[in-house]
């Protein structure tokens, strides 16, 4: 039996949504964030990332982690491979080199994608793109982005997804990590391919359902 740890405002909206996708039975254990706990108290009171009972999943103390049969993985990307690969059907490689091009795009998306996408993020979401120094910072991570994101637009300019002409595990992980930049609207603006293909990324029932629920979460 699969076990989920973590909240759905996390990195766990990942694996979240791809156990939706593939219609999976798991538990899903709701851990926390410690640092979203206001103090002592209140962290002794809710199930969280600095709890003993979570340090024994995973000592790093973060969100998500996997337990399946005795195989815990703690790592998001390596839990979504891994679902999709034993329990995705078509979300997961159908040839040894579907599974290579599925590997290539979870890397880009980590190497290429998250970190200047964050960066993005955190910048809008605390107010710093109303100043100078946040606007230069944004526009430098928003040009971090434009390599990795030429290179998308360009395959997705022959497929409406990322491998073997359907939606797969590489769509969630690409997805998940971009969708931090999505508040850049002149950014995306510049690559309608990306626009487009996000957006149909984020019309499946499965991820609308995903959102809903991590959107009723306190933030």
């Amino acid at each position: 039996m699969i076990t989920l740890y973590g909240v759905y405002r996390s990195r766990a909206s990942r694996p979240l949504w791809l156990l939706a996708e593939a219609g999976v039975d798991y538990t899903h254990v709701p851990v926390i964030q410690s640092y979203r706990l206001a103090d002592e108290a209140a962290r002794a009171a809710q199930l969280n990332t600095a709890s003993a009972a979570f340090l024994k999943v995973n000592p790093l103390g973060q969100i998500p982690a996997m337990e399946e049969d005795g195989l815990v993985l703690t790592e998001s990307l390596a839990i979504c491979l891994h679902l999709a690969r034993v329990h995705g059907g078509v979300l997961g490689p159908q040839s040894a080199a579907e599974a290579a091009l599925i590997d290539q795009w979870a890397l880009l998306a980590a190497t290429a994608v998250e970190t200047p996408a964050l960066e993005i993020m955190y910048v809008q979401g605390n107010g710093g793109d109303k100043t100078p120094e946040g606007q230069a910072a944004i526009a430098v991570a928003a040009e971090k982005l434009r390599r990795p994101l030429r290179r998308i637009e360009a395959h997705l300019a022959t497929t409406d997804w990322l491998v073997g002409d359907r939606f797969t595990v590489a769509d969630i992980m690409l997805e998940e990590c971009l969708r931090y930049a999505q508040g850049h609207a002149a950014l995306l603006g510049e690559f309608p391919e990306v626009k487009a293909w996000l957006e149909r990324c984020q019309a499946r029932p499965a991820f609308q359902r995903m959102w809903a629920i991590r959107n009723a979460e306190p933030a």
